[in-house]
């Protein structure tokens, strides 16, 4: 039985770009959500501490490269870098990846996960939405010059690929005005630049259509198909609003902190067997969640984690590839270091290591 391919997407927002610092503040980083979080209800566990690698700033190579060391040393292949390209060549947080492109280091693998959504205000905190920049479409032309912008990093040989073609994920490919004309396009400059093409995953849940739409598989959102698996099941949807209102009354009895989860119901429902076997997917978990550092009591919250139930995770997700060919074993972790959704890998001063323990232990139980 081989190893699973373990991705873990990672996050560049951790230094200053001059667009942070106009839209929030001199400085802005994702720390600065992190650091000011606090627990909403008896029990939240807010603020999350990193513990070994600090609060780090990705303009520090030598961070960059114990990043990797650590992902290797436990079991994951790679990261998928968020990559952010809105139309007519305008990219926000691309110095983190082009340096590692550029310097050859970290020597640990990689892909990209092209975020194709506008940025609002709200997630971040803003108290009414308000657009900072907008994704466009602008055509040809600009599909043409993105595909340029991103084809250093599928020459590389560090870069992960399936049957020789570079893996890319598009975050909303519904929002692309016509994605098979987009991947015809890709995969034909793809091929007359060497390469056998492009391996294009949807990030997206099962019902997308994702083969008419021109995709080789998909992906679903980690942890939002789990919560909505969660609330489609009868039994799911009770405990649910129990647990939400126990922690609701626990301090603050008018918070309406409604997406209150357990990470046991999460773990339960990340049983796939009801998927049909024809959809072609590479699943996703989480060890850990928590948005309302961003959003406050809009955001969501997995409760009770247990690194033993993240395990139990990897099993489940490793039932549904474990007939794939060694190629396409993959499981996409959500995150490696997306700390202001208390989303992340990296060690931190409650649990430390345990999370990537539970990978290694993972691995080793493959062999």
């Amino acid at each position: 039985m081989s190893k699973a391919r373990v991705i873990a997407y990672y996050l560049p927002q951790f230094h200053p770009v001059p667009e942070n610092d106009a839209w929030w503040g001199k400085g802005f980083t994702e720390w600065t959500n992190v650091g000011k979080a606090k627990p909403l209800f008896k029990g939240h566990d807010q603020p999350k501490l990193p513990a070994d690698l600090g609060y780090y700033d990705l303009r520090i190579p030598e961070v960059r490269e114990e990043q990797a060391q650590m992902a290797k040393s436990y079991g994951i292949e790679g990261f998928c870098y968020w990559h952010y390209w809105f139309g007519d060549g305008k990219r926000l947080l691309e110095m983190p990846f082009k340096e590692v492109l550029d310097s050859g280091k970290p020597d640990f693998g990689f892909c990209l996960a092209w975020v194709n959504a506008k940025w609002g205000g709200l997630p971040y905190g803003d108290k009414y939405e308000r657009l900072l920049i907008d994704q466009t479409y602008p055509g040809t032309e600009d599909y043409t010059n993105h595909f340029y912008e991103v084809l250093p990093a599928f020459l590389d040989k560090r870069y992960l690929k399936i049957d020789n073609k570079p893996i890319f994920t598009i975050y909303s490919p519904a929002d692309l005005p016509d994605s098979k004309k987009f991947i015809d396009l890709w995969n034909t400059l793809a091929i007359e630049n060497g390469l056998d093409g492009i391996y294009f995953i949807a990030y997206q849940h099962f019902n997308f259509p994702y083969k008419e739409a021109g995709f080789d598989a998909l992906t679903p959102p980690s942890p939002s198909h789990l919560f909505m698996r969660v609330k489609h099941s009868l039994i799911g949807r009770i405990v649910h609003k129990l647990s939400g209102y126990r922690y609701n009354q626990l301090k603050y009895r008018t918070l309406k902190l409604r997406n209150i989860f357990t990470h046991k119901q999460i773990v339960e429902a990340s049983d796939y067997s009801d998927i049909p076997e024809d959809i072609k997917f590479f699943p996703s978990c989480s060890p850990n969640w928590d948005h309302t550092p961003r959003s406050g009591i809009k955001g969501q919250v997995i409760v009770e984690t247990n690194p033993e139930l993240f395990y139990k995770n990897l099993l489940n997700c490793f039932k549904r590839i474990e007939n794939y060919k060694s190629e396409e074993k993959i499981i996409f972790i959500k995150a490696w270091n997306e700390w202001a959704e208390g989303n992340y890998l990296e060690p931190d001063q409650k649990i430390g290591f345990e999370n990537l323990n539970q990978i290694k232990k993972f691995q080793e139980s493959l062999i």
